[in-house]
């Protein structure tokens, strides 16, 4: 068997159906180059239409292939500057080590983040200390995987209240073109999600999510469909009676096309619907 999925990745492939393809109530543009030397450059721009806020952001990513390492730096609208560093596969194979800073020049504020990942068949492993003033957090998760069965474990203990802050735990299939998830988020949270590939064209989803002591179960379905090479439509309800909308358009290599919205079914007549533009440009 392949290597199993991280615990953040379970399920993605339905999430994906339910997120990819929208924008809701934003206008977004996206931008990424590659320098000669190999430097990464990322710059993503948005506005929000209920709000007019506007929110920018500006990576870079350096690779050094034949060390393993890759250096990265963020900044935002917001003021936080982000750096970090990753070594991949060098100390042992499958082994991912990293490290993560950010700061905040206004306020003063700094984090830090150590991050430790190894995987390899049947199973996938990953262990973070976020570090903190009070006393670090420390977040753990494992998932392993045998015949297409996963099962994965995710925890996290801050150790200045000396508890758990999470505890999460999911079971789930993964055939060709099928897959089954389910979840169990700190005894109260619990959620699943069926994806299933019908062709090579369509693609659909279905999500449940259920909290102790409430008798509301909420669930979605949602679909993807290739009209061509270049186009692709989307489409999701829930029980709220939320319909989303999503048109993508790849108009030449490079440069792609969003359009969505999103229809409050149970008060058509009273507005508040959202739509969202997004453009997507790489060279």
């Amino acid at each position: 068997m392949a290597v199993p999925p991280s615990y953040s990745d379970l399920g993605k492939s339905a999430k994906d159906i339910f997120s990819k393809g929208y924008g809701f109530g934003v206008v977004k543009l996206d931008l990424k180059t590659k320098s000669q030397s190999g430097v990464e450059f990322s710059t993503s721009g948005s506005s929000n239409t209920d709000s007019g806020k506007a929110t920018g952001s500006l990576e870079t990513k350096y690779k050094m292939k034949e060390l393993g390492l890759t250096f990265n730096q963020k900044w935002n609208t917001d003021n936080t500057l982000s750096t970090g560093v990753t070594l991949e596969d060098q100390l042992a194979n499958g082994l991912k080590l990293a490290f993560d800073t950010s700061f905040v020049p206004n306020t003063g504020k700094k984090s830090g983040k150590l991050k430790t990942g190894y995987k390899r068949d049947y199973i996938n492993l990953g262990c973070d200390v976020d570090f903190d003033f009070a006393g670090p957090v420390i977040h753990g998760a494992a998932v392993v995987g045998y015949e297409g069965w996963l099962a994965g474990y995710q925890v996290a203990f801050d150790t200045a209240k000396s508890k758990l802050a999470q505890n999460n735990f999911a079971l789930g299939y993964k055939a060709g073109d099928f897959q089954l998830h389910t979840n169990v988020n700190d005894g109260t949270e619990f959620g699943g999600s069926i994806y299933q590939k019908v062709n090579d064209k369509l693609e659909t989803a279905v999500n449940l999510a259920w909290t102790a002591g409430s008798n509301n179960t909420r669930f979605g379905i949602a679909a993807k469909y290739q009209l061509d090479t270049d186009t692709a439509i989307s489409a999701k309800v829930n029980n709220a009676s939320l319909i989303g909308i999503g048109y993508t358009q790849t108009l030449r290599p490079g440069v792609k096309l969003t359009l969505s919205g999103l229809v409050d079914g149970k008060n058509f007549n009273a507005g508040g619907h959202k739509i969202g533009l997004g453009f997507e440009l790489e060279a």
